[in-house]
């Protein structure tokens, strides 16, 4: 079992990145889910989460993302994916939540296009 940590390493303004690791399961996702609404109750309502060495996901740990991105939709935030697992790749994919989840092939990726967004949004 690899432990679970939430680490925030980036936070600018209303964005914060965290760096996911670890198992997601029925365990860790209220740890999760805890870690990622204190970021956006701090004032960081687009949240991204780098789940590149995230070990293993089962569904405790896809419904705290699904209940993360309800609380920073309502916040009038945003949570994007990074580095995303295959296989929960493959089940928001499944679901269809891959379109309410928009996933980035790196928290690199996911940053850019945030700044591209914000800066559109204020053109």
């Amino acid at each position: 079992m690899t432990a679970f940590r939430l680490t925030a390493q980036h936070t600018d303004g209303d964005l914060a990145l965290a760096h996911v690791a670890g198992e997601l399961d029925v365990a860790t996702a209220p740890e999760l889910r805890a870690q990622a609404l204190a970021l956006i109750e701090q004032g960081h309502h687009h949240l991204i989460l780098d789940l590149e060495a995230v070990t293993f996901c089962d569904s405790s740990g896809f419904n705290a993302l699904v209940g993360i991105y309800r609380c920073a939709k309502t916040a009038n935030g945003t949570l994007v994916l990074a580095a995303v697992p295959a296989r929960l790749e493959r089940l928001l994919e499944l679901t269809g939540l891959s379109t309410l989840l928009p996933a980035h092939p790196t928290a690199a990726h996911a940053l850019v296009a945030h700044t591209r967004s914000q800066d559109s949004a204020s053109a």
